[in-house]
């Protein structure tokens, strides 16, 4: 066997021993503690100010109830400087369901102080009673914090955090958790990660085989992308789906990970035979196949499918060996085959796993974070974007995020260094058309969306007939005049033409035009302009409708400059936001939508109605419209 590989330290006793201590580099849990920024450190083998601070608040507690609470032993810091305190509750009196987590009368629990108040403290049993339930982590820790910047309390002290606890022993004995949501990892219930290693981006859904290969496509050096087919000069990278989930983790070595695939619950540790077959002699057989097969001196990379405890699809957990360790396989497996047994006990204790984060995006496990707001319209859309300044260019920004499945954007203008100050653009787009550097940021945001650029003022009729939504942003009459001879076209288009106001750009307008509408966009125009100007209470948004005055627009440049609308980055993004809000409510409605007209103005604009919905003149006003009445 190649010495590299070979284990330094005799024994399977060894193995569980270290088994039994599951805080290791890279398992998820705290490591050092936090310092605020001036703080110098204290003493070594003190208490910090705030350990003092929640420990006297401790004792307290503890002499004013002492039927409920007992310290069983005083604090201790360990090498982390986390000051470990053995309490005892009386349980007894909390109710317990049958699906609930079983208590004793009491229940004895290792408090972790930290020394500073950013991170609080945590508890955990020295027992494997928990074991399996949700919201333990590897066996022993409970999870009390979810998400610590949020419900951790400083203020509340130890009070509070024993209030935490005692309403986590609650809701675990009544059976409160939901097994499905709670163990939100099935390696331990913690996520493993390692410094340094690039995240792996998974999207493809799969694994489908127990044994499968895939490859790692280098997109930086920070990430990989996961993919299972063979095309590509990729990092050949075994996915092993395990047999049961790893309740205390993966750990850190290469030997110690070998024996919880065979163990992973630690029953050999107990005296009992494991419950799940050995898995490690398949997973080297796995590995050296892969390592054969990439070249020497590079790092190899393997990828567990994990079931969850409560079924569904399985957790991706992705690790790392060093150079050397690969190289070290690929000389076994060049001198002794794929299919050798390599006992777990004979392997050096000291190699290492570095584990890399992962990005799981595959849909059977993740929910989009805005898939209950109005822009979830425009998922899977195919959208038309005329016109790629102020307005457009944040608008298709925020469509492409929103999910559509194909942008063609039109605008042959070109980038000067004064746009920058309104426009979605940076400096190095200066000297390109617009169109050509919305594409380049657009290609950016999302691998697998389909963007196009149109030649000309606009795209083919084909093509925009074709379109699921086709935004205007161009405030040019003669396209105005071209959208209306669309009117008695089939199409399944919606047509929405959006624009600002000359002198402050905090107003917005969207005229929107159903396929089936009887009306041309310029006559939707016109009929708000009709309403709006008549309403007294909307004059805010007469200048939508009324000749430039002097002085609203600004001449940007020396010379025969072209006058151009005020506004701001911060004021065109936050109107393009709005409309795109707006437009997305009709999308949600097809194909029953109405036709009208949005005006939106933002908080700092002058006084008036924030939104407005003008129904147009010619629809059947029993169809409900996205935004009835006024929104102050």
């Amino acid at each position: 066997m190649a010495g590299h590989l070979r284990r330094c330290v005799q024994g399977p006793g060894n193995v569980v021993e270290q088994h039994q201590v599951p805080r290791r580099a890279g398992t998820g849990y705290y490591r050092g503690a936090v310092w605020p920024r001036g703080m110098s450190r204290r003493k070594r083998g003190t208490l910090s100010a705030w350990q003092k601070q929640l420990v006297d608040e401790l004792r307290a507690l503890a002499k004013d109830r002492p039927d409920d609470l007992r310290i069983v032993q005083q604090p201790k810091l360990d090498a982390e400087s986390h000051a470990s305190v053995r309490v005892r509750l009386n349980t007894a009196n909390i109710l317990q369901s049958s699906a609930g987590l079983v208590l004793e009368n009491y229940e004895e629990f290792i408090l972790q102080i930290r020394p500073s108040m950013f991170v609080p403290p945590s508890v955990e049993v020295d027992h494997p009673r928990f074991l399996g339930f949700p919201h333990v982590l590897q066996g022993q820790r409970l999870c009390v914090y979810l998400d610590p910047s949020r419900e951790w309390r400083p203020l509340e002290g130890m009070a509070g955090f024993l209030n935490r606890l005692w309403g986590w022993l609650t809701d675990a004995a009544g059976g409160k958790f939901d097994p499905s949501t709670a163990m939100y990892h099935a390696v331990g219930g913690v996520l493993h990660h390692a410094d340094d290693t690039p995240t792996i981006v998974v999207r493809e859904p799969g694994p489908t085989k127990p044994r499968q290969i895939a490859q790692l496509i280098a997109r930086s050096t920070h990430r990989y992308d996961l993919t299972y087919s063979t095309e590509g000069d990729g990092h050949r990278t075994p996915v092993f789906t395990l047999a049961s989930d790893m309740p205390f983790g993966a750990a850190s070595t290469f030997a110690l990970f070998l024996a919880l695939l065979d163990d992973p619950y630690l029953d050999r540790a107990g005296g009992q035979p494991p419950r799940v077959a050995a898995q490690s002699s398949a997973f080297i057989t796995s590995l050296l196949a892969s390592a054969l097969r990439n070249p020497d001196g590079e790092e190899q990379y393997f990828v567990l499918a994990v079931p969850h405890p409560a079924g569904g699809p399985h957790h991706l957990l992705g690790g790392r060996l060093h150079a050397t360790t690969a190289d070290a396989l690929r000389r076994v497996a060049k001198k002794h085959g794929t299919a050798i047994n390599l006992d777990p006990a004979s392997i050096n204790a000291e190699i290492p796993i570095e584990w890399c984060n992962m990005s799981d995006e595959r849909q059977a496990v993740t929910t989009r974070r805005d898939e209950r707001r109005p822009v979830n319209g425009y998922q899977g859309k195919t959208v038309h974007i005329w016109g790629c300044g102020g307005l457009g260019s944040w608008a298709a920004e925020f469509i492409a995020r929103a999910g559509a499945a194909g942008i063609t954007v039109c605008d042959p203008g070109v980038i000067t260094g004064g746009l920058l100050v309104r426009q979605n653009y940076t400096e190095a787009d200066i000297g390109q058309t617009k169109a050509d550097a919305l594409v380049t940021r657009l290609r950016s945001l999302r691998d697998d969306l389909t963007i196009s650029v149109a030649e000309g003022s606009v795209p083919d009729l084909a093509d925009l007939l074709a379109a699921d939504l086709i935004i205007d942003a161009t405030v040019s009459h003669s396209v105005t005049t071209y959208l209306d001879t669309l009117v008695g076209v089939e199409r399944k288009a919606l047509i929405a033409q959006i624009a600002t106001d000359a002198s402050s750009g905090t107003l917005g307008i969207a005229n929107i035009s159903a396929p089936d509408s009887t009306l041309t966009p310029s006559g939707i125009d016109a009929c708000a302009g009709r309403a709006v100007l008549a309403d007294g209470e909307l004059e805010l948004y007469h200048p939508l409708w009324r000749e430039v005055a002097d002085g609203d627009e600004l001449i940007p440049t020396r010379g025969c400059s072209v006058p151009t609308f005020h506004g701001s980055a911060a004021d065109l993004a936050a109107v393009a936001a709005t409309l795109v809000n707006m437009i997305g409510l009709h999308l949600q409605q097809l194909p029953s939508t109405v036709s009208g007209t949005h005006l939106v103005a933002l908080p700092h604009a002058p006084s008036g109605p924030r939104h407005h919905f003008v129904l147009a003149e010619a629809e059947d006003t029993s169809l409900p419209s996205p935004a009835v009445g006024n929104t102050e």
